[in-house]
């Protein structure tokens, strides 16, 4: 059995790396989304503030080692409102004022050859895989609190909404997930090992705006 473990990734005192965001947390943007949306720690909330206007990126922990050792994510989180025209199973409506990601590392074994050879071009053009697949905890638009649905863009990704709508807006809300469960329900399998957990608030495709803050982040055993 792997033993258990806490892994603190947000603490509410981090200290801060030359750009003023939590040491361990890196930039993440896309290469086909000019516009970032910017994230910085603010003091007085204890919490890195996120402002998306037309805007898309996120912020990565590089977190590895295996879902049975800390399959269990906390977090605190808070939007000022849900994206008006944001609609989860649409990709001119896949905004989200806040979302934390999940993303597990790719394993070839677990594919076949089409996407073998997919991943190892994406490789040869970035410099790494990109994830095996991933689960996105949504504060939803219009998915309703509690449902799943696929990513419009990949099913390799698959969204939990775990807050929905503009109720508890502005107000903040602590949640828990079990990875590991939620993982299996998802995909019919168990995870390959952690690759990263992200915090994202993004308005690029539906031409918002959008504004959370994000806390107490932590992955530990049951």
């Amino acid at each position: 059995m792997i033993p258990a473990a806490l892994f603190v990734l947000l603490s509410t005192a981090p200290a801060l790396a030359p750009n003023g965001l939590p040491q361990n947390w890196e930039p993440l943007s896309f290469p086909k989304v000019p516009a970032h949306t910017t994230y910085e720690w603010s003091a007085s909330s204890s919490a890195i503030h996120a402002v998306a206007a037309k805007s898309a990126s996120g912020l990565i922990f590089r977190h590895r080692g295996p879902v049975a050792q800390a399959p269990i994510l906390r977090w605190r989180w808070k939007v000022a409102g849900t994206i008006l025209k944001g609609d989860e199973r649409e990709k001119a409506g896949d905004d989200y004022a806040a979302r934390v990601y999940i993303t597990f590392k790719y394993e070839p074994s677990r594919v076949g050859l089409a996407t073998r050879l997919k991943y190892g071009a994406i490789k040869a053009l970035r410099g790494e895989y990109p994830p095996h697949n991933a689960i996105t905890y949504i504060w939803a638009n219009k998915l309703a609190a509690g449902e799943d649905a696929p990513s419009p863009y990949t099913k390799r990704v698959m969204m939990v909404a775990v807050r929905s709508g503009n109720s508890g807006a502005g107000e903040w809300r602590s949640e828990e997930r079990d990875v590991l469960a939620d993982y299996r329900r998802l995909f019919g399998s168990d995870p390959p090992p952690y690759e990263g957990i992200a915090l994202m608030t993004d308005a690029d495709d539906t031409g918002g705006a959008a504004e959370a803050w994000y806390a107490d982040v932590t992955l530990s055993g049951r």
